[in-house]
């Protein structure tokens, strides 16, 4: 990482690199909560891949320098089922911070916890927002893309499941599953691409989540 990225006061999701214009929620954040002084040091991204330096002022960001490009590395996938209660906003968080480039959300036939249309439509823009603030903190450059809710059946195909007596997970695996609390049905197994094991132990859906991606993201 850039260390411009690194040591900047904040580092926030704009929509133009050229303009650098803040949108409220940035301008809030920089204005508001941080109460940045003038001349401090803030970096600026369009989660597409490219940042560029800038400098806080009373009326807003001045950019400071070219515009830098990242080249996105391998993209990591996690597909797991929705975590009870206020789990979901904070499993996103983490596995944006450890770099997950795609989470999906799915519905498992042992699934406990479900969301109707118009539940699933507000919790995942709420957990839209839950990554942009974990991409700014994590000093993230691309975005984190949220699915889902989708059938499990639909993803399993393309996707190594997370299950006991699996293979270890190998450099070439870009999409985990997780299963519900009460594991996955033995259909469902049957369309998974192929098994990976996790460990040792019984983690819970954002535990093993998070293992997955510290693994993928450290192999790739």
């Amino acid at each position: 990482m850039d260390d411009r990225l690194r040591r900047s006061a904040a580092h926030v999701l704009v929509n133009d690199l050229d303009s650098c214009d803040l949108d409220d929620i940035a301008d809030h954040h920089l204005r508001r909560v941080l109460r940045l002084r003038g001349g401090e040091s803030v970096t600026l991204t369009d989660g597409r891949g490219r940042w560029r330096a800038a400098c806080w002022t009373t009326s807003g960001v001045e950019p400071v320098g070219e515009t830098v490009t990242v080249e996105r590395v391998p993209e990591i996938a996690v597909a797991l089922a929705i975590p009870k209660q206020d789990k979901p906003e904070w499993t996103v968080s983490k596995l944006v911070e450890c770099g997950v480039d795609r989470i999906i959300l799915l519905n498992c036939e042992r699934s406990v916890v479900r969301w109707d249309a118009g539940r699933s439509e507000r919790n995942v823009e709420r957990l839209e927002r839950v990554a942009r603030s974990a991409l700014e903190q994590s000093r993230r450059v691309h975005r984190c893309v949220i699915e889902g809710p989708v059938s499990a059946s639909a993803v399993l195909p393309e996707a190594v499941a997370a299950e006991p007596g699996g293979r270890h997970l190998e450099a070439g695996d870009r999409l985990v599953a997780i299963g519900p609390e009460g594991g996955w049905s033995p259909s469902e197994l049957e369309l998974a691409h192929d098994r990976v094991d996790l460990g040792t132990t019984v983690l819970r859906v954002e535990t093993a989540a998070l293992v997955a991606a510290v693994t993928m993201t450290g192999m790739r």
